[in-house]
């Protein structure tokens, strides 16, 4: 483990911890603690002089209580060279006993002699000191200990509590030579103290025991009349255990014991069941051996059915917990007893009372047990409210802050957090420590100097923060004016908290599924009293459902953002250039969850334009990732230039496909919960101002005329996408131009705290204004119509309509006439000439002169030549065939099938769409094409 001769091990890391290097990593955290402890205290290595103490009591109730088993010891480790060593909780040594008696003459005064003080902030490094900094067991061997007089020695010391309060009393500590560590040291030292431990119980149940003896007595003298009992009678006690049920008993018991740690004469009155209700009295009693205690009577009315009385006392709380141990009945062994016990002598049950009470005892023992039993009892209540206040959302930030709420004041009164950014964000951090952020700083006011949340907390290695996070254990200070590691982080900084009375810390570090998450501290200020091992036990509790609910919270919000980012990056960026429409839209993710909410506005040819608006049916990364698909396939199929009721079939097809494919075919393949969507698919053309709709199980759209009439389209509603087999239906509208075709999803207009109804009636009001901007109706909707907490998503999209000049259409009919194909070509140019697009004349009279060829030669009449003065020049050539053309590639020896290539080359994109009379050959040019 490190000798001093070989130079390895903890010899050479404590090496380069003295010259400064970093061992990090090296060394075992409470060890290297301990040494920056150390060093900060300006300790030295060589140095040798410790605090002697001369007077110190010997007769102590610790020393009695270990006496017989530091002499167990001793005979155990005879002829060994073994130390065995008693401490009180301030590192003082109180008593020695060695395995060998020769060590005596063999050891220094300092390792043999008691009095002299071992705490950490005297001797460095050692197994007493380490154990009470740590306030658990703890092994220091060799080179771990900072003094150079303890090299070749190993220990284990662990320290002494009191069993009702927790409080640290003392430390057994085994030393050794290092040669000669072994494990099986362990359980030998943990018996040892928990057999001390029982002896200190043993002294309390003594004094108990007298106390009780001293009430007995007291009794005995008022029944001869020798003393008065505040003019009651003693009667059997028994009474109360026979006549009051279970829960009765128990409220009894709680209440005598705020009573008994209230040191001091006090009543109560306590309702019980069925209406009936007890007097409690408090008073002080005294032992022969002077120990002073508090007795708690009962005292029940001889009309003991009566309604109990508004109480004046606040109830109290639910069941006192196992710390709780006063002694209501004589008895050697130590533990609970009965809720009353029978005075010796007293009559019998049935028999007469004075004063028409009966009196009889509930409990009796030292104020200091009912303190303690209060307090775990409020410890207990705690936790229990914990588990309703934390966790209430999946917010990160909120719930670190419902921690602070949660702990201040009953356990704290300031609590602060800090939390690495990455963990704010949702994210994982991989350096935790160095990228901490004040979260939350919460407390009984607010003038004291905490650093102020969102500031960065760089934090040394010596601070309770840091020695927290790297054991994975909480970290208590009980006296922050001796933390020097806390101290060191910031003096100035220390000292203005001190200031403020800041006195005692506990810090626990946060971590759920091995991750560090944060760091809590809780501060005691008003409360004069330092935190214990118990207030240490709760806050880490606390801290642990805390940390769950923190993770629970960051991975949604992870997940949150993911989805969040992929549905963005799957809807449009930006709304494409066309004519027919004028488009404003809104998506508004949910708050609980992103859903498959998405919107499309799709140019067509012809000037004509299609707005969809679909809604995927669940939350999550899953329901984006089939909107994208959804709205690519949508897209794909209005390139096709289909039909909306056909357009709808597709997509409900693919996602018969979609829930086939990935719910799998076995019994065993787990579904990944596509259950289908609704989809609203319009296509407007503004050369007609017709506008062709079909809806899939899709909210129907509102129509804004411009006089203002607001009306909600009446569309058949078809099946949502994803049932297959089932038929969709077209209709087809004219729209007045300037009028306004409003989509939504239904995240709109439903909402859990209103009816639909309701919110469709405040659609209308909102859209009642036709002179309103897209942009400025989709606000408005938005915030009249909008839930305050949308459960699910919003996409909104507000077109309103176009319609094409008749002077910029220019339409011609002829027959399957070879000879027209001339006039045609003409007539184009006198048009081009006039609209002023003379530099499109050369490109244009080509195109139509190949389309229309095509025409006349494999279509089939009418054939009826449109062109249309958009933001390009469109040009199309309609017949009644419905057989498409398509380019190929032609061999060198071929005299045609070059048309479509020159027709490809000259315009921007071309294309077929078909009709119901047949189809439409299409070609779009630039306005600058020459």
């Amino acid at each position: 483990m490190g000798v001093v001769g070989d130079r390895i091990g903890p010899v050479r890391f404590r090496d380069r911890f003295l010259q400064g290097e970093s061992v990090e990593g090296s060394v075992r955290s409470p060890i290297l603690s301990s040494w920056q402890r150390s060093r900060l205290l300006g300790l030295s290595p060589d140095q040798s002089e410790l605090p002697f103490e001369q007077d110190f009591d010997l007769e102590g109730p610790l020393l009695r209580a270990a006496e017989p088993v530091l002499d167990r010891l001793q005979a155990i480790f005879a002829g060994s060279r073994t130390n065995i060593c008693l401490a009180d909780g301030q590192g003082m040594v109180l008593a020695r006993r060695f395995g060998e008696k020769s060590m005596v003459r063999q050891l220094a005064p300092i390792q043999i002699l008691p009095g002299f003080v071992f705490a950490e902030q005297y001797a460095g490094t050692n197994g007493i000191g380490l154990s009470l900094a740590e306030r658990r067991l703890c092994q220091v061997y060799g080179a771990e200990h900072f003094a150079e007089r303890s090299q070749a020695s190993a220990c284990t010391a662990i320290p002494l509590r009191d069993q009702l309060s927790g409080h640290i009393q003392g430390v057994l500590c085994l030393g050794y030579p290092y040669t000669e560590a072994d494990p099986a040291l362990i359980p030998v030292v943990r018996k040892a103290a928990e057999a001390i431990e029982r002896r200190l119980m043993d002294q309390s149940s003594a004094r108990e025991h007298g106390l009780l003896q001293a009430y007995l007595d007291a009794a005995d003298l008022a029944r001869s009349g020798e003393h008065g009992l505040d003019g009651h009678s003693v009667s059997m006690a028994d009474f109360l255990q026979s006549e009051l049920e279970q829960s009765d008993q128990a409220t009894l018991k709680e209440k005598a014991t705020e009573l008994m740690s209230g040191d001091r004469r006090a009543a109560a009155e306590v309702p019980l069941s069925r209406g009936r209700w007890v007097t409690l009295v408090s008073r002080p009693v005294t032992s022969a051996a002077g120990v002073e205690g508090v007795v708690v009577e009962a005292l029940l009315p001889e009309d003991s059915e009566r309604h109990a009385p508004a109480p004046t006392h606040p109830h109290a709380p639910a069941a006192a917990p196992p710390a709780f141990r006063p002694h209501v009945a004589p008895g050697p062994a130590p533990g609970p007893a009965p809720a009353s016990v029978r005075a010796r002598g007293a009559p019998p049950a049935d028999g007469p009372t004075q004063g028409g009470r009966v009196r009889g005892l509930v409990l009796v023992g030292e104020p200091e047990v009912g303190k303690y039993a209060v307090a775990a009892r409020r410890r207990l209540e705690l936790l229990a409210e914990a588990s309703n206040r934390i966790g209430t959302t999946l917010d990160v930030s909120r719930t670190a802050w419902e921690l602070a709420e949660t702990a201040v004041p009953r356990l704290a009164d300031f609590v602060t957090i800090d939390l690495p950014k990455g963990v704010l964000l949702g994210e994982d951090s991989p350096h935790p420590t160095t990228e901490m952020h004040r979260t939350v700083v919460h407390g009984i006011r607010e003038d004291c100097p905490f650093y102020p949340v969102g500031a960065q907390v760089s934090l040394r290695p010596t601070t309770p923060h840091m020695r927290c996070i790297a054991t994975g254990q909480p970290v208590l200070e009980q006296d922050l004016k001796a933390a020097f590691g806390w101290i060191a982080q910031d003096p100035q900084h220390a000292e203005l908290l001190l200031a403020h009375n800041i006195h005692s810390l506990i810090t626990v570090p946060l971590l759920a599924r091995g991750a560090v998450l944060g760091v809590a501290s809780f501060y005691r200020s008003q409360n004069p009293s330092p935190y214990g091992d118990d207030d240490r036990s709760l806050a880490q509790e606390l801290a642990a459902r805390a940390s769950l609910c923190i993770d629970n919270a960051r991975r949604y919000t992870r997940e949150h953002t993911l989805a969040l980012s992929l549905q963005r990056s799957l809807l449009p960026r930006g709304l494409p250039e066309q004519s027919a429409v004028e488009v404003a839209h809104r998506y508004l993710p949910a708050e609980s969850g992103v859903g498959g909410d998405w919107f499309d506005v799709i140019p067509l040819s012809g000037a004509r334009v299609a707005l969809l608006v679909g809604d995927v049916v669940g939350h999550g990364l899953h329901a984006a990732a089939t909107m994208g698909r959804l709205r690519t396939a949508a897209r794909n199929f209005a390139e096709l230039e289909l039909a909306p009721d056909e357009l709808l079939t597709h997509l409900d097809n693919l996602m018969v496909r979609l829930d086939r494919e990935e719910g799998g075919d076995g019994p065993d393949s787990a579904s990944t919960g596509i259950v289908g969507a609704t989809c609203l698919y319009a296509i407007y053309d503004p050369t007609s101002q017709q506008c062709t709709m079909a809806r899939a199980g899709h909210p129907p759209p509102a129509l804004v005329r411009p006089d203002g009439a607001v009306s909600l389209l009446d569309l058949p509603a078809g099946p949502p996408l994803g049932l297959g087999g089932l038929p969709f239906e077209s209709v087809e509208i004219r729209l007045p131009e300037h009028s306004q075709l409003v989509l939504y999803t239904d995240g709109l207009i439903e909402d859990r705290h209103r009816d639909v109804d309701v919110a469709l009636d405040a659609l209308n009001r909102a859209l009642a204004h036709p002179d309103r901007a897209p942009e400025d109706t989709c606000q408005a909707v938005l915030d009249a119509v909008a839930p305050e907490h949308p459960d699910d998503d919003i996409a909104l999209l507000v077109a309103r309509t176009n319609a094409t000049p008749a002077d910029r259409i220019a339409t011609w009919e002829l027959d399957a006439d070879p000879a027209l194909v001339s006039e045609v070509r003409a007539a184009s140019v006198s048009q081009l000439n006039r609209w002023g697009l003379e530099e499109s004349a050369f490109a244009t009279e080509l195109l139509l002169s190949e389309l229309v060829t095509n025409a006349v030669r494999y279509g089939t009449a009418p054939i009826r030549v449109r062109l249309i003065h958009d933001r390009n020049l469109i040009c199309e050539v309609h017949d009644a065939s419905s057989s498409a053309p398509r380019m190929r590639q032609s061999a060198t020896t071929d005299e045609g099938g070059r048309g479509l290539f020159l027709v490809a080359q000259l315009a921007q994109s071309w294309g077929t769409r078909y009709t119901t009379g047949g189809k439409v050959i299409w070609a779009e040019c630039s306005l600058a094409a020459a």
